[in-house]
């Protein structure tokens, strides 16, 4: 008969348990036996009906509405008894039956798709007994499911990547119009769309790509970037267009692995829009220039990925190709430490005042393993670059000193914002040197803000995460200490700023404040078209 309601649910109909008092066995993985029936049960009065021999091979009736399915008596164990609905009822549990032979195939035929992850009985073709194996919650393959987190990731960023090079492509259109006069009839090659970004340091990478440091001064210019641009070189024939390539890659990857940063940590929502605003950011056009901006980020942020998830050796190495990059790299060992440290700190701890103390702090110092070394490989991208510059200059510092000839040197935190607005005191605002100076200044007094909102206030970063920001931090100090003589004591600074994604996360904190938002991505975008199509015009935007 059908399974009511109230029995559905009830696995004891189809299989009851024993008596407390017999040797049964309970029903396990992997048995091919059933609890003995209890007397009285539907299961008892169905005990001692058999097949015949050829059961196997006999094909249903063509009316199995009150026929039943059964099964071998020769062992004295349970057999159970199952209609054409209950088999139906059990469908909808998410069941699967597999029987013998040709029964089998048409039974299963008549019925629905059967989901498996409840359970599995199996009636083998023997007359020997019942086997009812349990089949447990499979989860994914670890490789699988991480490829499809990545995949996730993906797709999430994508519109914001594909959108950001449309709008680029644009400003390639459209740039040109900058050093035409009107109505001019002058027509240019298409390839005028991609060789108008070829200014300023790109120039240098190129060079160094194709000759090698031909000169001190481009010592100040990190090797990893332009061996990759020789590498994809083979394929492309082309220096700059294969330092696109590398760039627009590294971008993606980098806007990717932050997603997944941020979504382990804060959620999807936040996550988007860290990426978001990073985007289009006014100087973000960079990440797909022919500059290291995209390289360096995006193998700083597969550092912390590998730190986050406690993979040292794979951390140390990304950490060693993002200082191979640019000299910044080499303070990835901070969130290496802090993090390793971290993850040391006694589960028990809740204070820092907990911790100091003798037993904390002794614990903490025993559980530091020798893995904690690794960290020293990351500052070795550095260490190869004195050792050429020793090699081939006779000075250890070269890539130091190479900053003489562009005319940095170092001074006290703080100092070139001071020069800046002097400098805009003296030109005026409404002049090139004033708003020059402000497009300098402005991104780097929000970074600046956002990294002290970090520790203070309602949106200040958990202590967990201190990592990133003091990492950011002591970053934007670096950054501070070095300026620029002459009129533009902050040249380069918002670019720079691009370093510094912590602030980001952050930043997107104002997603929830309509006023907030749309003013953020208004202005910036409308820095992000005009600095883009001043850079792809030949004008002085560095």
């Amino acid at each position: 008969m059908p399974l009511s309601k109230d029995s559905a649910d009830d696995n004891s109909l189809l299989f009851p348990k024993g008596p407390a008092n017999t040797p049964s066995t309970p029903l396990t993985a992997g048995s091919n036996k059933f609890p003995a029936p209890q007397i009285g049960t539907r299961a008892a009065s169905a005990a001692h009906t058999s097949l015949p021999a050829d059961a196997g091979k006999m094909p249903f009736p063509p009316d199995l509405s009150d026929a039943s399915v059964p099964l071998d008596s020769a062992n004295p164990i349970y057999e159970p008894v199952l209609t054409k609905d209950e088999m139906a009822e059990i469908s909808t549990r998410k069941m699967r039956i597999l029987l013998p032979s040709e029964t089998a195939r048409r039974a299963r035929a008549s019925m629905a798709e059967i989901a498996t992850k409840k359970m599995t009985v199996t009636l083998p073709a023997s007359k020997n007994g019942v086997t009812v194996e349990p089949a447990l919650d499979r989860p994914a393959h670890p490789a699988k499911e991480a490829w499809l987190h990545w995949y996730s990731a993906l797709k999430k960023i994508l519109p914001v990547y594909v959108a950001v090079h449309l709008a680029l492509f644009v400003i390639s259109c459209l740039s040109f119009l900058y050093n035409n006069h009107d109505f001019a009839l002058v027509i240019r090659p298409v390839s005028l769309l991609w060789t108008q970004w070829r200014h300023w340091d790109t120039g240098n990478y190129i060079q160094i790509a194709l000759h090698g440091y031909e000169k001190l001064q481009q010592m100040a210019f990190f090797p990893l970037y332009p061996l990759l641009e020789r590498g994809v070189m083979t394929f492309t024939g082309d220096a700059f267009t294969a330092g696109l390539i590398v760039s627009n890659v590294a971008e993606l990857v980098m806007f990717t692995v932050l997603y997944r940063l941020i979504e382990h940590e804060f959620g999807v929502e936040r996550a988007f829009h860290t990426v978001l605003y990073f985007a289009i950011f006014p100087t973000a056009f960079f990440f797909s220039l022919g500059y290291t901006e995209s390289t360096f980020l995006c193998f700083s942020l597969l550092t912390f990925y590998q730190i986050q998830r406690g993979r040292w050796w794979l951390a140390a190495l990304f950490g060693f190709l993002a200082s191979l990059t640019r000299a910044d790299g080499v303070f990835l060992v901070i969130p290496f430490c802090y993090e390793y440290l971290r993850q040391k700190w006694p589960q028990d701890v809740t204070s820092l005042g907990a911790f100091l103390t003798p037993k904390q702090i002794f614990a903490l110092l025993k559980s530091i393993r020798l893995d904690i070394l690794i960290a020293f490989c990351i500052p070795l991208g550095i260490v190869c670059l004195m050792v050429y510059g020793h090699d081939t200059y006779g000075d250890l510092l070269a890539f130091v000193h190479a900053h003489e000839y562009w005319n940095r040197s170092v001074t006290i935190p703080g100092y070139n914002i001071l020069a800046a607005l002097r400098a805009i005191r003296d030109h005026g605002l409404i002049s090139f040197t004033g708003m020059r100076t402000l497009t300098d200044l402005l991104p780097d007094a929000l970074i600046g803000l956002l990294l002290l909102l970090c520790f203070i206030g309602k949106w200040r970063m958990p202590p967990r995460l201190w990592g990133y920001v003091l990492y950011a931090l002591v970053i934007y100090i670096y950054l501070q200490i070095f300026i620029k003589s002459g009129t533009f004591p902050l040249e380069s600074m918002s670019r720079f700023m691009l370093e510094l994604f912590p602030a980001f996360i952050l930043l997107s904190n104002i997603r929830r404040n309509r006023l907030l938002h749309f003013s953020y991505l208004m202005a910036s975008l409308a820095l992000f078209f005009f600095l883009a199509s001043q850079f792809a015009a030949g004008h002085w935007v560095l």
